[in-house]
């Protein structure tokens, strides 16, 4: 299927998927059924960007920003970050560098929807700056002892296992503690005892099943390992390029819902005997927006194409992320400003589009390195 004879196909599943009061009810939950997992498993969905040979359906990458860009245009941040988190993120290290074994238990019935996946690598003294993980994963036989504490694990509250990065040594002091040096990833079972989640609440995201979660001297097998052990760094060094490609797709989705929003808002309603629409200086406005949010677009394109010419896209995906993700929030912000008073309430879809963005412009490196990343490849 071409791109996007696929797109148009995609679209019509997720506004079935998430019509009614189904994805409203989700926000309310602050989680999602099982049933969703199932049903983007059994449309074979949740392996667009894996192989054949590990239950995936082996599209190009495109296909796969189709994807991602359609869940940004529900308009339903928490479902779809939820979704790209267990399918881009915590699954991706699985595909590239698991076991067979590792393959088999986990990422084959994570692609049919079977099993729903968490990435907890964000702590509350440490998000971007690897160097100051704290969780520590210490030998014992031939098995590890994990303790630590991650916050902002998207799906956590759901998850039947976290992909975790972690320091893998004998001691919290020892030469490990440099940037790239002892960080591992570990395949984590939810279910193991000492593994604890307790919901915690955002200001967006509602349906994305964040938590914080402990590990309290949790005892993980030595073949938990993903891939080789202290590897972690360079893993997540390629890892959040893809989860940065992700981000910006479903910014760019989330932009085009935002304007249709805001389109439907000023032609229905009116001002000083004017559709809102005539208004010049909101004309101007609405035309900024839906030229950049074009460009965005093929911002995107064109990072996901440098993926697919085996190079890795640091200043690409950097660039991608950053414009998509900052460009939804002023779409969100326009929006809710062009609906007036209504757009203030709390329960409005303006107000929620609002929230929903601003956590994008955060996670996978907030803008401030993104723009440190850009300069470090144009300067340096």
């Amino acid at each position: 299927m071409g791109e996007e004879d696929f797109r148009l196909a995609v679209r019509a599943f997720l506004a079935e998927l998430t019509g009614g009061q189904a994805a409203e009810q989700w926000e309310h939950d602050r989680a999602l059924p099982r049933s969703v997992w199932q049903a983007l498993g059994e449309n074979q969905l949740l392996g667009l960007g894996y192989p054949q040979r590990l239950g995936g359906s082996g599209v190009p990458l495109l296909h796969s920003v189709a994807f991602l860009s359609e869940l940004g245009r529900t308009g339903f941040a928490g479902f779809r970050t939820a979704v790209a988190v267990h399918s881009y993120m915590a699954n991706h290290y699985l595909g590239q560098y698991g076991s067979p074994f590792l393959q088999r238990q986990y990422l084959a019935p994570a692609l049919a929807g079977r099993k729903v996946a968490a990435l907890a690598i964000t702590e509350p003294e440490a998000g971007s700056d690897l160097a100051a993980l704290s969780t520590l994963a210490v030998p014992d036989g031939e098995d590890f002892l994990v303790t630590g504490v991650k916050s902002m694990v998207v799906n956590g509250s759901a998850a039947d296992y976290f992909v975790l990065a972690c320091r893998m040594s004998d001691t919290a002091s020892d030469s490990s503690r440099s940037k790239s040096g002892g960080i591992s990833l570990l395949v984590v079972d939810a279910a193991l005892p000492g593994v604890t989640a307790a919901p915690q609440p955002t200001l967006g995201w509602h349906s994305a099943g964040t938590a914080t979660v402990a590990f309290d001297g949790v005892r993980v097998a030595g073949s938990q390992v993903i891939g080789r052990a202290g590897a972690g760094f360079y893993q997540l060094l390629y890892g959040l390029q893809y989860e940065r490609l992700a981000a910006a797709a479903m910014a760019v989705g989330g932009t085009e819902h935002c304007l249709q929003v805001l389109v439907d808002q000023l032609r229905r309603r009116s001002a000083h005997g004017r559709q809102l629409a005539q208004f010049q200086a909101v004309r101007h406005r609405v035309a900024a927006l839906a030229t950049e949010a074009v460009a965005a677009r093929e911002l995107v394109a064109h990072a996901a194409r440098c993926f697919d010419s085996a190079k890795l896209p640091v200043a690409e995906c950097s660039m991608a992320k950053l414009y998509a993700t900052e460009l939804a929030s002023r779409a969100a912000d326009a929006c809710l400003q062009l609906h007036g008073s209504a757009g203030y309430l709390e329960d409005s879809i303006a107000a929620r589009l609002l929230r929903d963005t601003r956590a994008a412009t955060i996670a996978a490196g907030p803008t401030e390195v993104m723009y440190d990343l850009i300069a470090s490849s144009v300067l340096d």
